[in-house]
């Protein structure tokens, strides 16, 4: 059974329909970049996998979005439990206004994830920094405010916050658009070092990124799914003209 599984998924604004009868399943464990121009509902289609869209007043949403079998908009749904097992990483870092340690202890503790003895905790926090590839560089600062990271740092400090509460998905949104070169490159080869592990659907505007790091390639247009499959063979020898013109710069 795939990990998750989208079943005529219709999300709609107000008046504007952004995502219009969505079905698709999602590899697992592999990075699935999410593509199109800007406004083709990219971002509405991550967020409809963890039900951020729920925070919307205007948005409608219909179909189905199973995980592990489950739908996830099924009356009733566990909310608390799928945004442990499917996390969030925005395009800007946003830490809590407190320490680096803190930062990443407060999932775990709200999700009673800490164990009985503060040596578990700290174990983990380290463990997580080390996975979001910032361990050496904070180490030694832990309980200093996190707001004195960099911003490249700030990011993967979040990234590390959302891999401490143990999800099976993450969800990435545009994750480097606010970093420089250098502090992107890093946070990408996080990525890279993740998929083996997690499942990570991100949505991207840069399709030298995509062609980077995906390994699974979905495409959007006017909010249709147009096309989708393994990444060689979308950018190789894409299905359609919608996907051959928008790889070759005809149409954004």
């Amino acid at each position: 059974m795939p990990h998750i599984r989208i079943q005529n998924l219709d999300v709609a604004y107000a008046s504007h329909r952004a995502l219009r009868d969505i079905s698709l399943e999602i590899p697992d464990r592999c990075i699935v970049a999410v593509i199109g121009p800007s406004g083709c509902g990219k971002t509405t289609l991550l967020k409809s996998l963890n039900r951020l869209l729920d925070l919307q007043e205007t948005a409608r949403v219909s179909g189905q979005v199973f995980i592990d079998g489950e739908d996830i908009y099924a009356p009733g749904a566990n909310l608390l439990a799928l945004r442990k097992k499917v996390g969030f990483l925005a395009q800007r870092p946003y830490p809590l206004p407190m320490s680096l340690f803190d930062n990443i202890a407060f999932g775990p503790r709200i999700h009673g994830l800490d164990g009985e003895r503060r040596v578990d905790l700290e174990a983990r926090v380290a463990h997580h920094l080390r996975q979001a590839g910032l361990w050496d560089e904070v180490k030694d600062r832990l309980h200093a405010p996190a707001s004195r990271l960099s911003v490249g740092q700030q990011q993967r400090l979040s990234l590390a916050r959302t891999l401490a509460v143990e999800p099976e998905v993450i969800l990435l949104d545009e994750p480097t658009s606010a970093l420089d070169p250098i502090a992107a490159k890093q946070v990408e080869g996080q990525f890279q070092l993740l998929k083996g592990d997690y499942t990570l659907v991100l949505v991207t505007h840069i399709l030298r990124q995509a062609r980077r790091l995906a390994d699974y390639v979905v495409f959007l247009y006017m909010g249709e799914l147009v096309e989708h499959g393994p990444a060689a063979r979308f950018f190789e020898a894409p299905a359609t003209e919608l996907a051959r013109a928008y790889i070759h710069g005809e149409i954004s």
